[in-house]
């Protein structure tokens, strides 16, 4: 049975397959839009389809299934990462924020992770929200609570203490104001000795701005320059878009100093940034590189490898294209 779902901009054909999955098609109007996944396979039902339909649009229908749905896409990131860091019982009848959880799919994963664990997710955006209301509707998970932000530079009320703070491809989508408002909040929500998870955050200095504009060398710009070349030649993005909402879409990344700068402004409690210890790795260089195929471009791959670890070496700075930090909350400070 094929179901053509109706969108002004788009025709989504949506057929029932013979595993029991069904295929999605998306077809734009304007073919020069960019649209990161045309299709996709999921086990939705049609109306929890129609939900992600008119929140996200038809460019990103199936990039927002995929994320919860294909095991090599958030959940392999979310995976890869923190048990880099961490051991699975560590996670054992815990607390877990996913802060900025969006449309649910890290929600719906961390819950399917980490089943004895309680997991609050929250989100400022109310129409993402009723995405991941639906998605834990449709799963009927029961150690799952969803909770709505009221503005970026606040936690709801009575949200209680965590062990862990998950930002998976939040952070760079924090307006400045809100990193600089929101993140000791956060910090101040987490236990003594607990844990702050941040992933999937472009470096602020990595040649390629990646996340956005998919355009090299913009990092290095100042913000009108930065703005002028995106609009020009980025096709990722609409030229009317002021640089706020650039912003806010994740165009500036951010750094390891940044980020525990912030968190330093608290002066009971210090963080500490810790190394991935986990499956022989060593430090982020090792995380980074062991997430990659090796088998393909090897050579260019070890060259790479070579050249971050040449610049660690001589700056300190570990030049990666995304931030993957875990960040303890050290003993209160005498």
């Amino acid at each position: 049975m094929t179901t053509l779902l109706k969108h002004p901009h788009a025709e989504i054909l949506v057929e029932d397959l013979a595993d029991g999955r069904r295929g999605v098609k998306v077809t734009l109007q304007d073919a020069n839009l960019f649209m990161p996944m045309d299709r996709c396979k999921t086990t939705y039902p049609l109306d929890l389809i129609q939900v992600i339909l008119d929140v996200k649009g038809p460019c990103y229908l199936c990039d927002e299934i995929a994320r919860e749905e294909d095991a090599e896409y958030l959940k392999k990131d979310l995976t890869n990462d923190l048990m880099a860091y961490f051991d699975e019982a560590d996670f054992g009848n815990k607390r877990i924020l996913d802060f900025g959880c969006g449309s649910g799919a890290s929600t719906m994963i961390l819950s399917r992770m980490f089943p004895s664990s309680e997991i609050v997710g929250i989100e400022l955006d109310e129409k993402f929200l009723s995405v991941a209301h639906a998605r834990l509707k449709h799963y009927g998970f029961t150690n799952v609570e969803l909770k709505l932000s009221m503005d970026g530079t606040r936690l709801p009320q009575d949200i209680g203490w965590f062990d862990f703070v998950v930002l998976s491809a939040v952070y760079e989508h924090l307006l400045p104001n809100e990193r600089r408002t929101v993140l000791p909040k956060i910090w101040a929500a987490i236990r003594e000795h607990g844990f702050l998870f941040i992933n999937m955050t472009p470096h602020r200095f990595f040649p390629i701005e990646h996340h956005t504009t998919g355009l090299p060398l913009i990092n290095y710009l100042p913000a009108h320059l930065a703005m002028a070349a995106a609009r020009r030649l980025s096709n990722r993005i609409d030229k009317r878009e002021p640089w706020e909402m650039l912003l806010r879409r994740g165009i500036r990344g951010a750094t390891e100093r940044e980020i525990l700068d912030i968190l330093r402004q608290e002066a009971t409690h210090q963080p500490v940034l810790l190394e991935p210890s986990q499956r022989g790795l060593h430090d982020r260089i090792d995380l980074w590189y062991s997430g990659l195929n090796r088998e393909r471009r090897r050579a260019l791959k070890l060259m790479l490898n070579a050249t971050i670890r040449g610049i660690k070496a001589i700056s300190g700075l570990t030049l990666l294209p995304n931030l993957s930090l875990v960040i303890q909350k050290a003993e209160t400070a005498s």
